[in-house]
């Protein structure tokens, strides 16, 4: 299992791990704008700022209504 760092940002299976949800979920929801994700390197690696997540936590809704 992956535990989360200190740093300030987080991998898409860093955030899967924090909101108890598959990898996969974190992507559709960045993908979709849900949640904002940074794209680095030539491999376009998805990477998350932990206040973004935070506020995601905080935010009220439900990620799977449209």
């Amino acid at each position: 299992k992956t535990n989360p760092t200190n740093s300030n940002m987080l991998t898409t299976t860093e955030v899967a791990y924090v909101l108890h949800v598959h990898p996969n979920t974190v992507r559709q929801w960045a993908n979709r704008g849900l949640l904002r994700a940074y794209r680095l390197g030539t491999r376009r690696d998805r990477r998350f700022g932990r206040e973004d997540v935070d506020s995601f936590i905080r935010g009220n809704g439900d990620p799977y209504k449209s």
